[in-house]
């Protein structure tokens, strides 16, 4: 007798532990741990659906009260054993329900019904199908002829084009069938996610000696009896891509798979096609713009092995691949690595502990990597390789920071620097093509002041205080408030506010300035819509644009040879978030933006416009130094205890009920004062988070600062456990965060 252990996929009911059921007799050979099945659940037998997390034989509780399994939801695709593995540590780690951690892991759970093509095949031979064609064109019946002389021609027809171009119905091609002249098949065909007919294929180019060096080390470390992750730390242009490119077909060449991880979906059309010039229909991608179909069918061919590379953002992470090779993280730094959405794991992280399960090699590659990944570099948990030229030692962009507070005194009051508007004239006149960008995400809600640069920010977790509608400036770490100042405390002066461009705004300014120019847009608004990215990217790869505008989505991965300008239009919107990791983010930021200028023969430039152009990031940034930077930058973090100095928990909650939500993480914080007290973990809060109210929903945050993080990791399971207990929390929705 087998049992089975089963999660309920019930999670609004926080429902989060697994349910043991007898297995039929019939059904033991075809029972398998992450297959959906059919229970009965509850005293009313109501019939729900769940995921085998866990096969016995032996069961846990009295036979005699143990339900027995429906059945096998043959209609759903199955995952495999070492990704239901995966959820189980994922939830563990990040403090969400088991369910949300299948939910996750289970690319497809809905199957999506396979797509048919129907054919007309001739079904004789050829002599016989060309003599009946001459006795129907004497019968006059011609449709059926002109059937059949296309069938000689192409022995299999496709149903629609042959009803479409040669007039034939069912009743024409029905009495052939009778007669078995010909017949009609119906083969699955796949919705492909990828169209390579237009793509040249391209053979894998000859390593620089830079890169050869770091392909060997890399090689020397796999040679090892327990390998580490590899971090590639390559200035921009370096050839990165050449080196993934080897080490994949290395991988591919022994019958294994590769999964490389990006972090927009922007840079998918443009990495798709250099792997797929390379690697053929050996490549498909997975992202959220594939259709329900598209999605379904890349899950079934990675189940059938028969694609062996997969690219796409963080979610192809989950890829049901069996003979998994090697996981390559691209731009590891990104933000976009992390999930907003419990679990709220993060893509480093999880490819570390999938590639460990199924003894796969992890690589990871930036021009700017994350402080968490260079510190586990410099401790040696990770192996640091680097690349310190460009690709056929090309010179690195000449940088330019321009101080936004001189423009203002002069008079200039535009968006656009004199030295920008000078810069982008130049490239007109050259017909070569300017980027500019604005980091919009960092611009909402912070104060500075246009005379001196200066931002406001919290005396006590030095981050930019966000203003609020009501005219109140709040910090989002420790809840410190104060009222919105007239004139600027450090200066005097009256220029004091919001900083309110946006990308439309600079695009019409472009449009005012150089009317003749051609202006492509690339942000929220105008990609929308599938296959939007692709568009703009390739219309302005084919030169039908002069000048590319938009958020740091342009400024990411992409490669066009024609681009000898790139213009960061307000460097300090990133560096005034209300986040501890900005003067990163800036540096990250402006450092690939000025790594995108002069990847062709052409030399480039770049310019920076600041109101803080003494600021370490933005310095380092211009002379491409990242460790001066990281020196900083971590003695910084250190000083006020933020990662990856010390480790930081996030309790995350949300509710419709203010005063509930108040009260409720109120006692989160007592709570947790209380247990924590003997390690004097560092505790903020509670405050309202960034954005404290969406759709009616309030939200507020705590956070816990210590050096060891199974201190934290302890808290967390033992707050896990008294918010379960607690009755006052269910109309509560509480998530944990490790940042």
């Amino acid at each position: 007798m087998i049992y089975a252990d089963v999660i309920v996929d019930i999670s609004h009911e926080k429902l989060d532990r697994s349910f043991q059921y007898r297995v039929p007799e019939e059904m033991e050979a075809e029972i398998q741990v992450g297959m959906v099945v059919s229970i009965p659940f509850g005293n009313g037998n109501r019939e729900r659906k769940g995921y085998v997390i866990g096969l016995s034989e032996k069961p846990a509780f009295d036979l005699s009260r143990m339900k027995e399994l429906h059945g096998i939801c043959s209609s759903e695709e199955t995952t495999e054993e070492r990704l239901i593995a995966l959820a189980a540590w994922m939830k563990n780690r990040y403090g969400s329900t088991m369910v949300q951690a299948l939910k996750t892991v289970l690319p497809v759970r809905e199957k999506v019904k396979a797509k048919e093509k129907r054919y007309v095949i001739l079904n004789t031979d050829e002599k016989k199908a060309a003599e009946l064609a001459e006795e129907l064109e004497r019968g006059r019946c011609r449709a059926r002829a002109r059937l059949l002389r296309a069938l000689l021609r192409e022995p299999k027809l496709d149903y629609t084009r042959a009803a479409r171009e040669l007039g034939m119905t069912s009743s024409v091609v029905k009495p052939l069938i009778d007669q078995g002249i010909v017949q009609v098949t119906q083969d699955e065909v796949y919705r492909m996610a990828i169209d390579g007919s237009n793509i040249p294929r391209e053979q894998l180019s000859v390593l620089t000696p830079d890169q050869k060096n770091a392909l060997t080390q890399i090689e020397r470390e796999w040679g090892k009896e327990c390998p580490r992750p590899v971090l590639i730390h390559g200035v921009t242009g370096s050839g990165k891509t050449q080196v993934y490119m080897k080490l994949i077909q290395q991988v591919v060449d022994e019958g294994k798979q590769a999964i490389v991880l990006i972090p927009e979906i922007a840079l998918t059309y443009q990495t798709v096609r250099r792997f797929y010039g390379w690697f053929g229909d050996k490549v498909s991608v997975l992202n959220s713009r594939l259709s329900a179909g598209e999605r379904y069918d890349q899950f079934k061919r990675a189940k059938r092995g028969e694609i062996q590379i997969i690219v796409g953002p963080r979610s192809a992470l989950f890829t049901p691949f069996s003979r998994l090779g090697l996981i390559i993280i691209d731009e590891e730094h990104e933000q976009t690595y992390k999930s907003e959405n419990s679990p709220r794991y993060h893509a480093r992280e999880t490819a570390e502990y999938r590639a460990h399960m199924e003894n796969a090699y992890l690589v990871m590659g930036s021009a700017t990597p994350s402080l968490e990944a260079y510190t586990k570099c410099k401790n040696g948990e990770y192996c640091l390789v680097k690349l310190t030229s460009r690709f056929e030692d090309r010179p690195l962009p000449e940088v330019s920071v321009i101080d936004l507070r001189e423009e203002l005194k002069s008079g200039n009051r535009s968006i656009l620097s004199r030295s920008l508007k000078n810069a982008v004239e130049r490239r007109l006149e050259r017909g070569e093509q300017s980027v500019l960008f604005l980091n919009r995400r960092g611009y909402a809600g912070f104060v500075s002041c246009r005379s001196c640069g200066e931002a406001l920010k919290c005396p006590h977790c030095d981050v930019a205080l966000t203003e609020h509608n009501n005219g109140r400036l709040v910090c989002h770490y420790c809840g410190y408030e104060q009222p919105r100042v007239e004139k600027c405390p450090v200066c005097g002066s009256p220029y004091i506010g919001g900083f309110k461009a946006g990308t439309q705004q600079i695009e019409q300014v472009l449009h005012r300035t150089f009317p003749k120019a051609r202006v492509l847009r690339m942000d929220y608004d105008t990609t929308r819509s599938k296959g939007s990215y692709e568009r703009i990217l390739s219309a302005f790869a084919a030169h039908e644009a002069d000048i590319l505008v938009g958020t740091q989505m342009i400024v990411k991965g992409h490669d066009f040879p024609d681009v000898t300008l790139v213009g960061a239009v307000a460097a300090d919107l990133s560096l005034n978030e209300a986040d501890y990791r900005c003067a990163e983010k800036t540096f990250q930021l402006l450092t690939q933006a000025v790594g995108r200028s002069g990847r062709g023969s052409k030399s480039g430039e770049a310019i920076i416009q600041s109101y803080h152009p003494e600021h370490y990031s933005i310095q380092a940034a211009a002379k491409q130094d990242y460790e001066a930077f990281y020196q900083e930058e971590m003695a910084y973090r250190t000083l006020m205890d933020y990662p990856p100095s010390a480790h930081m928990l996030s309790v995350l909650a949300a509710g419709e009920d203010a005063e509930l939500l108040e009260q409720g993480m109120d006692y989160l914080a007592r709570f947790i004062s209380r247990i924590s007290e003997k390690y004097k973990v560092h505790v903020i809060g509670p405050a309202y988070a960034s954005v404290g109210k969406i759709n009616d929903i309030y939200h507020k945050v705590l956070y816990l600062k210590y050096a060891d993080e199974q201190v934290l990791q302890d808290i967390k399971n033992k707050t896990e456990k008294y918010i379960e207990v607690n009755s006052g929390f269910r109309k509560l929705y509480i998530q944990f965060d490790f940042t």
